[in-house]
C-alpha cells in the first residue's frame, strides 16, 4: 500500500510538473508573439509628422519613410520592465556594400557619450575622488580652465558642466578626416593650429543659465583623467560598459577589431557618404562613442535602476536621484528630464556628421527605446518612430516636450 501511494504521487507531481512546463513555456511562446506582433504593428505604422507636430492620417512603414527622408539605415531597441523587448535594425549599414544593419551594427552615439561621462564623474564622486560642487581647477593637472571676470564669484563645478551651467562655450565638435592630424585633449581644450573647434573658455558666469557644452564635458574628461590617473577610455570600459554587459560598445580608437567590423557608415542630408565613411571624434566624453540600440538599452535600464533603488551595480540610488534632480534653469545632472509623474522620463539625443540619435527611459518602470540612424536627416524618422511606439504600447509620450 505504501509503495502504490508514492507511486501515485510520483505519477500527480509529474503530471503537475509537466502541465507547470508547458504552460510556461506558452506564456514565454505568447509573450514572444506579442513582442513581434507589436513590433510588426509599429513598423507599418508610421504617421508622418508635419513642422506642427500633427500626423498625416495615413500610416505607412518604416522602410517608406527612410526612402523619403533618405535615411539609409537604423536600428532600434524597446524595453520594458528591464527586459529588451525586441531589437532589430532596417536598411542598409553601408550602401557602397549593399551591407545590411542588425541588431549588432555599431553607430556613433554622438551626445549620447555625454550621460555616460556623467556617469563616470558619479562614480569617481562615490569613491571621493571628485567633489559635485567644487571648483575643477583645485584638480586639474595638465591644464586649467581660465578666469576672467565671468569667475570673479562663481567657479566652474562639475555639476555645472554636467548640468550646462558652467558657462563654458564651445557648444559642440564636427570630428576629424582619417586623413587628419588629430590634437590631443590638451590641444583641444587650450585650441591649436590643428584644432577645428575654438578654445574652451568660460564665456558667461557659472551658475548663470543653461548653455550646452560639449568642450564643458571635454574639461570633465580631463579632470576624471587626472584625479584617476587613468586614460578615459579605459576607465569608462572599467567603470561602465563591462560591468552592465555593454559588449558592442567603446570610446577607445582605432576601434578594436571585433567593433571594426561592425561599424554602419555615416551619411549627409542628401545621402552622400561622409568622407572616409565616418569622422574621428578625439572628444571622447562629449561624442566620442561608438554603441548600438541594445548596449545603450542596458545602460538605460541600468540607471533607471539605480534610480529606483533597485540596483546599485551602476550608480547608488542617491547619485541616480541626484543626476535626475532639475538644475533652475536647466535639465538633470548628466542627463535630460522631460515630464512629471508617471511620464517622468530620462534622455538624450546626439547627433555627429552622418549619424543621428535618441534614446529615453521612464524612470519608474524601466521601459523606454534607443534608435540610432546613419544619417544627418535621422531625426525626422526618430520621432515618427518613437511616437509609434509609445502609441503602439499605450505609453506617455517620449518625444521631448510631447
Amino acid at each position: 500500500m505504501y509503495k502504490m501511494n508514492l507511486s501515485l504521487i510520483a505519477l500527480v507531481l509529474f503530471t503537475f510538473l509537466s502541465c507547470q512546463s508547458n504552460t510556461r513555456k506558452e506564456l514565454v511562446d505568447s509573450a514572444t508573439g506579442n513582442s513581434n506582433s507589436m513590433q510588426n504593428r509599429i513598423e507599418n505604422n508610421i504617421h508622418r509628422i508635419d513642422k506642427n507636430g500633427k500626423n498625416d492620417p495615413l500610416a505607412t512603414t518604416i522602410e517608406t519613410r527612410m526612402r523619403d527622408l533618405k535615411v539609409p539605415g537604423v536600428s532600434i531597441a524597446v524595453f520594458d520592465n528591464n527586459q529588451i523587448l525586441w531589437a532589430k535594425g532596417y536598411g542598409k549599414k553601408n550602401k557602397e556594400t549593399t551591407e545590411n544593419v542588425d541588431e549588432n551594427t555599431i553607430f556613433q552615439a554622438a551626445s549620447i557619450s555625454k550621460p555616460i561621462a556623467s556617469v563616470t564623474a558619479f562614480k569617481l564622486i562615490e569613491k571621493g575622488k571628485l567633489s559635485l560642487h567644487e571648483d575643477v581647477n583645485l584638480k586639474l593637472k595638465r591644464w586649467h580652465v581660465p578666469n576672467n571676470t565671468f569667475t570673479a564669484d562663481e567657479k566652474v563645478t562639475p555639476s555645472r558642466i554636467m548640468s550646462h551651467t558652467s558657462g563654458l562655450g564651445t557648444s559642440g565638435f564636427q570630428g576629424y578626416n582619417k586623413k587628419d592630424t588629430v590634437p590631443t585633449l590638451n590641444e583641444i581644450l587650450q585650441g591649436s593650429t590643428i584644432t577645428n573647434s575654438e578654445p574652451v573658455r568660460v564665456v558667461q558666469k557659472p551658475g548663470e543659465s543653461e548653455l550646452y557644452s560639449g568642450g564643458g564635458m571635454e574639461v570633465l574628461q580631463m579632470l576624471i583623467e587626472d584625479v584617476s590617473g587613468q586614460e578615459f577610455s579605459k576607465l569608462a570600459d572599467d567603470l561602465i560598459l563591462n560591468p552592465i554587459g555593454m559588449s558592442h560598445s567603446s570610446f577607445v580608437y582605432p576601434l578594436p577589431e571585433k567593433l571594426h567590423k561592425l561599424t554602419a557608415n555615416g551619411y549627409d542630408e542628401n545621402g552622400n557618404l561622409i568622407d572616409g565613411g565616418y569622422r574621428i571624434y578625439p572628444e571622447k566624453a562629449a561624442a566620442g562613442l561608438w554603441s548600438n540600440p541594445t548596449d545603450l538599452a542596458l545602460f538605460m535600464i541600468a540607471l533607471g535602476k539605480s534610480y529606483r533603488g533597485d540596483d546599485n551595480t551602476l550608480l547608488s540610488e542617491e547619485s541616480a536621484k541626484t543626476m535626475m534632480t532639475r538644475v533652475p534653469n536647466a535639465g538633470g545632472i548628466g542627463i535630460g528630464l522631460d515630464g512629471e509623474g508617471k511620464a517622468f522620463r530620462f534622455r538624450h539625443t546626439g547627433g555627429n556628421a552622418g549619424f543621428v540619435c535618441y534614446a529615453v527611459s521612464f524612470a519608474n518602470t524601466g521601459r523606454g527605446a534607443v534608435i540610432m540612424t546613419n544619417s544627418d536627416n535621422g531625426f525626422p524618422l526618430i520621432h515618427e518612430i518613437i511616437r509609434a511606439i509609445s502609441k503602439g504600447y499605450n505609453w506617455p509620450a517620449m518625444w521631448m516636450r510631447e
